[in-house]
């Protein structure tokens, strides 16, 4: 009977997906987190590759935190002719769309489309 029970319990998860652009274009490699909006509950979050996300998430508010960073440079990993080098990364996005968002999505049972249109201005 335990066993039966704990096959029909309900979904406490949903999946969310969707597309990420950034001034019109797909973001090519980025990252997508879920913050709850309460504080409780676990952070959940997932690549951006080609302008696409998916996340399975538990149910609930969040706030979304996007990052899309480029590269601004590079620099020898150490002082030698032959060292390799490492890119330096700058985040393309205003903070507006991560460390201060303004971003919130709200989770529910089953599959949620988001698509996030991204400007850098």
């Amino acid at each position: 009977m335990i066993l039966l029970a704990a096959g029909c319990a309900e979904p406490t998860t949903g999946r969310v997906a969707g597309a990420v652009t950034l001034d019109g274009k797909p973001a090519e490699l980025g990252s997508i987190a879920l913050i709850p909006v309460d504080g409780r509950g676990s952070t959940a979050g997932a690549e951006i590759l080609a302008g696409r996300y998916e996340i399975e998430v538990q149910f609930g508010e969040f706030k979304v935190e996007i990052r899309v960073p480029k590269v601004v440079g590079q620099k020898k990993l150490y002082d030698a002719p032959d060292s390799p080098v490492k890119d330096l990364m700058a985040e393309t996005l205003p903070a507006r769309y991560n460390d201060e968002t303004e971003l919130r999505l709200k989770i529910a049972p089953g599959e949620t489309r988001r698509d996030f249109e991204l400007s850098t201005d």
